[in-house]
C-alpha cells in the first residue's frame, strides 16, 4: 500500500570552512561559500542519492536510495549563505500499481533529472529509467520508461545507472538526457555512458580512475559536464573529486576525460558525496551544491556544501 507524505523536521549546523585545518576559501577555480550538517528525528531522512534544484534555485527535489522522494526548500541568511532546510517532505516512490515497493532493491533510486514537470529517475539494482510527474509526488507513478541504451549485461551490481543529468537546451547536446555508470567498465577500463536522445544520441565512455567511482553529475550553462566522483577504500580512505568534461567531446563512441577542479579527503568537510547540482547565485555567479549520502549510519553525516565557480 502507498504511504502518506511525511513532514520532516531538519536541524542544521553550519560549516564555515571546507578545510579542517585552515580558513582557506579558494580551491583552484572554486570558492567555498558555506555548508551545513543535517540531522533529523525522522529515521527516513538521509540516504540522498541525487538532488535537483528547480528554476528558482530554492526549491529542490531529491531521490533517496531507499526508494523515496524528498522535496523542500533551502534557506539562506542575510549574507546569502546556506542556513537550513524548510518545508521538507518525504514520499515513497510508487510503482506502476501505485504502491510502495516492498524491498529497497526494487526502488534503489540513484539518479535524477528534471525537465519541466517531469522527473526521470534511474534505478540501479533493476536497471531502468522511470518517468514521473512532479506535480504531485505523493501520488506519482511511472508513466513510461526511457531506454537507457547501455548493455544490461555490462551493468555491474550496485555500480550501474548512478548518474542521470539533463543537458542545457542551448548546448551541443540540445537538452538531451545523459547517463553515466558508477563503476561499470568496458574491456579498456572505461565507464559506460550514453546520450539518451537528441542529435548525439548513443553510447560513449568516460575515462575511469581506478580509485574513484562516479556518483552524480551536472551541466554548466555552456554544456560542459561536471562529474562528482567518490573514493572509498582501506588503502586510500574516503575521498571526493570533481571533473569537468568539455561539451564538444561528448559524442557517440568517444572516450571523454577532463581536468580535476577539486579533490578532497577527510582533511576537508566531506563524507560519502553522492549528489551535485548547479544553480545561479543571487549575484549571477555559478554555484555548485554537493550533498552526501549518510547511508542512515551513525558513522556518517548528511552534508550540503556550496562553492562558487570563479572562472
Amino acid at each position: 500500500m502507498a504511504a502518506s507524505t511525511l513532514d520532516v523536521e531538519v536541524r542544521s549546523k553550519p560549516i564555515v570552512a571546507f578545510s579542517t585545518k585552515s580558513s582557506q576559501k579558494r580551491f583552484g577555480q572554486l570558492e567555498f561559500v558555506g555548508g551545513l550538517i543535517f540531522t533529523s528525528p525522522e529515521p527516513l531522512f538521509g540516504a540522498i542519492s541525487s538532488i535537483r534544484f528547480l528554476p528558482d534555485g530554492k526549491d529542490f527535489i531529491a531521490v533517496l536510495d531507499t526508494g523515496h522522494w524528498m522535496s523542500g526548500q533551502v534557506e539562506r541568511n542575510a549574507d546569502g549563505v546556506l542556513s537550513g532546510l524548510s518545508h521538507v517532505k518525504i514520499d515513497p516512490i510508487l510503482d506502476e500499481t501505485g504502491n510502495e515497493a516492498r524491498r529497497k532493491r526494487d526502488m534503489d533510486a540513484e539518479g535524477l533529472a528534471v525537465r519541466g514537470d517531469t522527473a526521470f529517475v534511474s534505478f540501479e539494482q533493476f536497471p531502468r529509467i522511470g518517468v514521473f510527474s512532479t506535480k504531485n509526488l505523493a501520488a506519482a507513478t511511472p508513466t513510461s520508461k526511457v531506454p537507457h541504451l547501455l548493455p544490461d549485461q555490462e551493468l555491474r551490481r550496485n555500480a550501474g545507472l548512478e548518474t542521470l543529468v539533463l543537458s542545457p537546451a542551448s548546448s551541443p547536446l540540445q537538452g538531451a538526457l545523459v547517463t553515466v555508470t558508477e563503476a561499470s567498465v568496458d574491456t579498456r577500463g572505461n565507464l559506460y555512458a550514453a546520450v539518451l536522445d537528441g542529435p548525439r544520441k548513443g553510447l560513449f565512455f568516460v575515462a575511469k580512475d581506478a580509485s574513484f567511482s562516479v556518483t552524480d553529475g551536472a551541466f554548466l550553462e555552456n554544456g560542459d559536464l561536471l562529474l562528482l566522483e567518490r573514493r572509498f577504500n582501506l588503502a586510500e580512505g574516503v575521498g571526493m573529486r570533481l571533473r569537468r568534461i568539455s561539451a564538444d567531446t561528448i559524442k557517440p563512441g568517444a572516450v571523454v576525460d577532463g581536468p580535476i577542479l577539486l579533490e578532497a579527503d577527510l582533511a576537508y568537510q566531506i563524507d560519502n558525496m553522492e549528489g551535485l547540482d548547479v544553480v545561479k547565485g543571487a549575484d549571477g555567479s555559478t554555484r555548485l551544491i554537493f550533498v552526501s549520502d549518510d547511508n542512515h549510519s551513525f558513522l556518517q553525516r548528511s552534508l550540503m556544501l556550496e562553492f562558487k565557480l570563479t572562472d
